[in-house]
């Protein structure tokens, strides 16, 4: 989906919003065929982001084969593995930093870009693409201790059945616990014709076989018997900090770091995160 409506942060009445939604709607009902391929180029697509962070010295680059096309990983240190998993429109330059520091504590850092983002092949991304990538990359790595996810990415990860990662402890970066309910708002807001994003949607659930309304990443989490750290800005305006806040307050294995002016991105290599971290594997 367009960054500029993923990321939509906007609740007022807008007039633009109004024509936005009269023009999609009007395209839909008078070329349906040529509406549907123009959302799904739309709402589907994610913005290819450049790195964000010097390379450290020492990563490796390398590629995985899956079913998504072929995925670019990214793995710095020596020991038993963490796998980080970036979110929409990221790349996994965003946790160079979080990487060196895991490798300095006696660990492999695994990142990826995930299908369609970074140097990652694809053209469109959604939920269920970042599902079987992120799957797909665990077949092919033997002792996996640990995860890290972003934003979307949380939402892949807690919704992932692979059992290499269903009893490993999760590092999870401002997550989006409330996946469905914050997409459909994002694509009310910017006023497209919320008809047609149902359709493009159920064009993703008949290939993968995946329905929208099965996706709960919250439950997922409070389902967890390994524990999980949550870092979280209080001003996040992408990813909603309160639904944190209830998710840690109604389970004992989910702990809350509450972090100020870290914004989304920023927070990833916040000494916060940092922290987090080193708490999980001490525990």
């Amino acid at each position: 989906m367009s960054q500029k409506i993923y990321f939509n942060t906007a609740s007022s009445f807008s007039l633009r919003r109004k024509l936005i939604n009269l023009g999609t709607r009007l395209h839909h009902t008078m070329a349906p065929s040529h509406a549907r391929r123009t959302a799904r180029k739309l709402f589907l697509t994610p913005v290819r982001s450049k790195p964000k962070n010097v390379e450290p010295a020492g990563l490796i680059k390398d590629s995985v084969a899956t079913s998504e096309g072929i995925i670019k990983t990214y793995r710095l240190g020596v020991g038993p593995t963490w796998v980080l998993s970036h979110g929409w429109s990221g790349t996994a330059s965003q946790f160079f930093p979080l990487m060196e520091h895991i490798a300095k504590q006696g660990y492999t850092a695994l990142a990826y870009d995930h299908p369609a983002h970074g140097e990652s092949e694809g053209q469109y991304g959604h939920l269920p693409s970042f599902i079987h990538g992120f799957d797909e990359l665990l077949d092919t790595v033997d002792s996996v201790v640990g995860v890290v996810a972003h934003s979307m990415g949380t939402a892949s990860v807690l919704e992932s059945r692979h059992a290499k990662v269903q009893s490993v402890p999760f590092l999870l970066i401002a997550p989006v616990l409330n996946y469905t309910e914050n997409l459909f708002n994002s694509v009310i807001k910017s006023g497209y014709s919320l008809k047609l994003f149902q359709e493009v949607v159920g064009e993703v659930e008949q290939r993968y076989q995946h329905p929208i309304s099965s996706i709960n990443p919250y439950q997922r989490l409070q389902n967890r018997e390994a524990p999980t750290i949550i870092v979280h800005d209080k001003q996040d305006r992408f990813t909603h900090f309160d639904i944190s806040q209830k998710a840690a307050n109604e389970s004992e294995r989910v702990e809350l770091v509450a972090t100020e002016g870290q914004g989304h991105g920023r927070v990833m290599q916040c000494a916060q995160t940092m922290s987090g971290f080193d708490s999980l594997i001490k525990a």
